[in-house]
């Protein structure tokens, strides 16, 4: 069985890639969700993950460069931290509460972050006309845990109404469309 850490540690790689591979002038294109620029789907994750993953469990936060100035810097900055987090047992282990409860931070970053990499990996190659492919799996286990919670989630204001597909549709149109992108 995968631990969350190399699990982590497979969908951050792969949006890593990604970043790394954003085409010079590429960081100001328009992304799928309302109002964002490329640069702002990275600018997103290392807003959130922080304090949610570090300071809400009383740990220092990781220094991050701008993301103006540098998206691929500041977006390494935090996967080195959340890796060396998960990497190191006890910090994996801190309980902190949240407001979707109490957590270990291993576990927080399972539920929450990894989940998020995986989808705004998708909106950044799509706005800067990279791989959009995911992973199957991860795109297989997110799918299968988040349509029985569909109204929770709707309510919660983090996803847009579902976009219609064809019923044919493959996992990874479906979960795109879940979430209120149009694949």
């Amino acid at each position: 069985m995968e631990s969350t850490a190399d699990r982590y540690r497979k969908v951050a790689g792969a949006f890593s890639r990604r970043v790394r591979e954003v085409p010079p002038g590429a960081w100001d294109n328009p992304a799928p969700c309302e109002g964002w620029l490329a640069r702002d789907i990275v600018r997103h994750l290392v807003e959130w993950m922080p304090g949610l993953f570090f300071r809400s469990a009383g740990l220092d936060p990781p220094a991050i460069p701008s993301v103006d100035d540098d998206p691929v810097g500041a977006w390494l900055a935090l996967d080195r931290a959340l890796q060396s987090a998960l990497d190191d047992p006890v910090v994996a282990g801190t309980e902190f509460d949240s407001p979707a409860g109490r957590h270990t931070v291993e576990a927080a970053i399972d539920m929450f972050g990894t989940s998020d990499i995986l989808v705004h990996t998708w909106d950044l190659a799509r706005a800067t006309g990279l791989d959009e492919t995911l992973d199957p799996d991860e795109v297989h286990g997110l799918l299968q845990g988040m349509e029985p919670m569909d109204a929770v989630l709707r309510e919660s204001g983090h996803f847009g109404p579902r976009v219609d597909v064809p019923a044919d549709a493959d996992e990874q149109t479906r979960l795109i469309a879940f979430t209120g992108r149009h694949p």
